[in-house]
């Protein structure tokens, strides 16, 4: 190979081995979901708004799997939606620690700066999910949605 082509197949070889990482997440909380019984339900707690149960689900399936950026991911969520968050705070930022590219705490993660009254750090997390999604997802969707919405002086919980 040309010498003068060596940095862009490195540069695609990285491209590629990034989302092929981020893609390789997707689907991750289902198969999640299906193997612990306690996420599961703490999904459906989750759905039907009943945060308290879900915290304690979550914490029973975070026992058994310390390292599982989804449950980090929905503890910050139900935390948060408890009014909590320092906590959310801590589970979004150890969900990323573990999964750089989880585009669900990114969005979660922003809508918690914007609670905060941190405009500059929700935009920083659109920015990031700007880049993780190839074409809009729903979470970056969701979290323009939630910075207009604040900027217009909606604010959400």
């Amino acid at each position: 190979m040309p010498r003068s082509l060596r940095p862009w197949c490195a540069a695609i070889a990285l491209a590629l081995a990034a989302t092929g990482g981020a893609f390789a997440r997707e689907g991750a909380e289902e198969e999640a979901a299906a193997v612990d019984p306690s996420y599961a339900a703490a999904k459906n707690a989750i759905a039907e708004r009943r945060y308290p149960e879900a915290l304690r689900l979550l914490y029973e399936a975070l026992a058994g799997d310390p390292l599982n950026a989804d449950t980090h991911n929905l503890l910050g969520y139900a935390h948060r939606k408890s009014g909590n968050l320092e906590r959310a705070f801590h589970h979004y930022h150890e969900a990323l620690r573990l999964n750089p590219g989880h585009r669900g705490a990114h969005e979660y993660i922003g809508e918690a700066y914007l609670l905060a009254g941190n405009l500059a750090k929700a935009e920083d997390h659109l920015r990031l999910l700007d880049r993780l999604c190839p074409s809009p997802c729903e979470e970056q969707d969701d979290l323009r949605k939630a910075i207009g919405d604040y900027k217009a002086g909606r604010r959400s919980r």
